[in-house]
């Protein structure tokens, strides 16, 4: 079953018409996923870009797997890369703990199967999935938790150390190192998962994987590798210094010319906000420096020269161009730069990304040029719901569609107990309000003959009348709500199942949530089933 985004809560209209209305956003678009006719030629111009760093990338990523036994499938990818006729599918996430919510591997999976696919399609090309680690990102507190739902229908939040909100100093997080304390984060997380035949192996598993003195980079690459190595997923780390200093034209260019790019990038983030929405807030330079004491945003002064935000450390123009030559691995591109690094590393013919994604790229097109990089295709990643077959009979039970459960919990409970109700409270109210104000104005017209003051009054004992009414309308519907609590805990339980914090499923739950229940081999009935090319949320069903 497939849901209309448009049917969902939440999303923007920029995304929407990306999917759907893409003649209204072609401007900010260099290229239409949908058109198909245009496909060769962007593959044509992609692979015949001149890359004089092609023979060096598959050797350093090679050097990336030194701790891991790729398959031959991913050594075949991973080496195909030197060849002209290869083009990487590529999608990328922050490296949240145990693979974050699910869509991370939703979005894994849109990748694999769609290099596939065009592999078959398109024979005179090679194409294969990649996985860009973003370790350079420093928001510690979105990769350092978990969502599940317990035995006890409660949707908790499972947190690695702790976040303090208000700590402006961050450092990348793929470099952060597990100490002990991930020891009680497995500790609450086997107290809170229920017993099955899974449990044990799929927790000592992952404790090998996540462990005290490993980094967040390590443990999700091997998170990753185990799952999807089979299919020939190549692991990216955009963090390896000889990435980092193939990357130095693109960072020093940055910098050089940074007011053009500011420049541009504000003019079609204003428009976006006239018409849409800019996901992005600009900034004067799209690089951060980091070392031992956190990440920062570089920063232009007015009297010349750059200093890193909240730091007294400043640059000349020629330090900060030196410094890149010499000390590359300590900068680091921002949202809006990070896509012109990994093209300018990759011959990247599809992005696979989510609805903000999406957004940002509205706004980072216009760098494409300007790098003179060809831009890829920004194809949606699959979006899905698992349907459980014990919620999937709630659902039945109470003749509801998933598109019901994407509301207010209250609402939804509401409509719910009024539906099975033999008597609906708004109905028999209702009737008796109406009926109570023509009784009102039946006599407020005979006793205006008698006296005009007293007819009036009626309007302050009508309010009285119906406020009482109103009263005795919460205490009906308490009532009648606790009769029915069985089906408020059940409408309860298919909410936090399948739209836990008013939120979709994909974007709060953990897949370890489903693993526990029902072993790895639901991960490949997810792979089978999802489809890649019908850009509507999809529903699962287990």
């Amino acid at each position: 079953m497939f849901i209309n985004f448009r049917d969902i809560p939440g999303h923007q209209k920029l995304f929407l018409d990306y999917l759907y209305e893409f003649e209204n956003v072609k401007e900010f678009y260099e290229n239409d996923f949908r058109d198909k006719d245009e496909y060769s030629n962007k593959f044509k111009k992609i692979s015949g870009s001149e890359r004089s760093f092609r023979n060096e990338v598959p050797n350093i990523i090679l050097k990336q797997y030194k701790n891991l036994e790729p398959s031959q499938k991913t050594k075949d990818n991973i080496a195909s890369l030197k060849e002209k006729n290869t083009l990487a599918v590529v999608t990328g996430q922050q490296l949240g703990i145990l693979g974050g919510p699910l869509y991370t591997f939703y979005k894994i999976i849109t990748a694999i199967k769609l290099a596939s696919s065009l592999s078959k399609r398109y024979d005179e090309y090679n194409f294969i999935p990649v996985f860009w680690l973003e370790g350079d990102d420093h928001d510690f507190e979105e990769v350092s938790h978990i969502n599940l739902v317990n035995d006890s229908n409660e949707l908790l939040k499972l947190n690695y150390g702790e976040v303090n909100p208000d700590d402006e100093i961050k450092v990348s997080v793929g470099n952060i190192k597990f100490d002990n304390s991930i020891n009680p984060f497995f500790h609450e997380l086997s107290k809170n998962l229920r017993d099955t035949e899974f449990k044990e192996p799929l927790l000592a598993k992952l404790k090998s994987i996540y462990k005290d003195g490993k980094t967040y980079r390590e443990s999700f690459s091997e998170l990753i590798f185990w799952l999807f190595d089979e299919y020939g997923l190549v692991l990216f780390n955009p963090q390896d210094i000889e990435i980092k200093s193939l990357l130095k034209p693109v960072f020093k260019k940055e910098i050089n010319e940074f007011r053009l790019h500011t420049e541009k990038l504000v003019n079609v983030s204003a428009k976006l906000e006239e018409i849409y929405h800019a996901q992005v807030k600009v900034k004067p330079i799209n690089l951060f420096y980091g070392n031992a004491e956190g990440r920062f945003s570089i920063e232009p002064m007015d009297e010349g020269g750059y200093r890193l935000k909240r730091k007294k450390k400043k640059f000349t123009d020629e330090e900060i161009i030196s410094e890149i030559d010499s000390n590359p691995q300590n900068f680091s591109p921002n949202v809006l730069l990070r896509p012109i690094c990994q093209d300018y590393i990759l011959p990247t013919a599809f992005y696979i990304g989510g609805p903000s994604e999406i957004s940002y790229f509205a706004q980072v097109m216009k760098l494409y040029n300007i790098f003179n990089i060809e831009s890829p295709y920004i194809y949606p990643r699959s979006s899905a719901t698992i349907v459980e077959r014990n919620i999937n009979s709630i659902l039945e039970k109470y003749n509801l569609n998933i598109e019901d459960v994407f509301t207010d919990i209250d609402k939804l409970k509401s409509e719910v107990v009024e539906s099975i109700s033999a008597t609906t409270m708004d109905d028999v109210f209702g009737k008796t309000q109406h009926d109570i104000d023509l009784a009102l104005d039946n006599l407020k017209e005979k006793l205006f003959v008698i006296d005009k003051t007293i007819a009036d009054a009626t309007s302050k004992y009508r309010e009285k009348f119906f406020h009482y009414l109103d009263e005795l309308k919460d205490k009906a519907k308490d009532s009648q709500a606790k009769k029915h609590e069985i089906t408020l805990r059940q409408i309860d339980k298919a909410s936090k199942a399948l739209y836990p914090n008013s939120n979709l499923q994909e974007r709060e739950i953990n897949f370890i949530y489903f693993a526990n229940k029902y072993g790895m081999d639901f991960l490949n009935k997810i792979f089978e089933e999802l489809e890649i090319n019908k850009f509507e949320h999809q529903t699962l069903k287990l």
